[in-house]
């Protein structure tokens, strides 16, 4: 009940201010439908030949660049956490260069990205990578150093290997880190994707956007709002699911 008054009170909100705007600046969710049910609603998957496709399709390969920048950037940001968690002189060392640098926005990589690799979907895999990476490397570094001291005077006494207390003792206490830092990062890589098909892609949600947006007439409008509701969907969709792993994981390690 309430997400049915919520969304079916924000709809009539979205309806009244499009007809006071015009219909010609923001459609209103009726004449978005009324203007993208053929083929954008009812043949998602619709392939005319090159980038000509259903927004199923456009989602489908914005999916596989963020499945691998992501991939890498949980890859390679757990082992990097691991490290400056269980060094505190490189983790010390390391923590102005890894701020620093978290700060840069995801599309100021873009240019530095294609100059490196040449190729526009190599570079927005990249983008991906170095946007979803620091709360990954952050989030696992914080979790090692919030292990209570109690369980490293224990693992001493016992006189654990470095084997031993990393997979009894370091890995449950860190999983629910590790997986905010998941969370986090599915975030802001599915908004990098987005941001960097705009510029150079073939194919993908970012570019039907921005392809939409060059193409003008009057439905181009509805065209946008329609893959908007689908970015959203989607990126709702993966918060739901690593939160439902993390906690899956989590059950297990402990």
């Amino acid at each position: 009940m309430p997400y049915l008054i919520c969304i079916g009170g924000f709809l009539i909100a979205w309806q009244i201010v499009s007809l006071v705007l015009g219909v010609a600046r923001l459609p209103g969710p009726i004449n978005v439908i009324v203007d993208t049910w053929d083929p954008y609603i009812s043949q998602p998957f619709f392939d005319d030949g090159g980038t000509s496709k259903g927004l199923g399709w456009q989602i489908l390969i914005s999916l596989q660049r963020v499945a691998l920048g992501y991939g890498l950037a949980a890859l390679v940001g757990i082992a990097i956490g691991g490290v400056l968690g269980l060094n505190r002189f490189i983790g010390k060392g390391l923590d102005p260069v890894i701020q620093v640098l978290r700060t840069v926005p995801p599309l100021a990589w873009f240019p530095i990205s294609l100059m490196v690799f040449q190729d526009a979907n190599t570079s927005a895999i990249f983008v991906i990578f170095i946007t979803a990476i620091w709360p990954i490397i952050i989030n696992t570094a914080v979790g090692i150093k919030e292990i209570p001291q109690d369980y490293t005077n224990v693992a001493r006494v016992l006189r654990l290997s470095k084997r031993s207390y990393i997979r009894n003792i370091v890995i449950p206490a860190t999983v629910p880190y590790v997986f905010t830092g998941l969370r986090i990062a599915v975030g802001l890589a599915w908004l990098a994707i987005v941001a960097a098909e705009m510029l150079k892609a073939d194919g993908g949600i970012g570019y039907f956007i921005w392809d939409a947006y060059n193409a003008g007439g009057d439905a181009s409008s509805s065209q946008i709002i329609l893959a908007i509701v689908y970015v959203g969907v989607v990126g709702l969709i993966l918060d739901r699911l690593v939160a439902w792993v993390g906690r899956k994981v989590s059950k297990g390690a402990n």
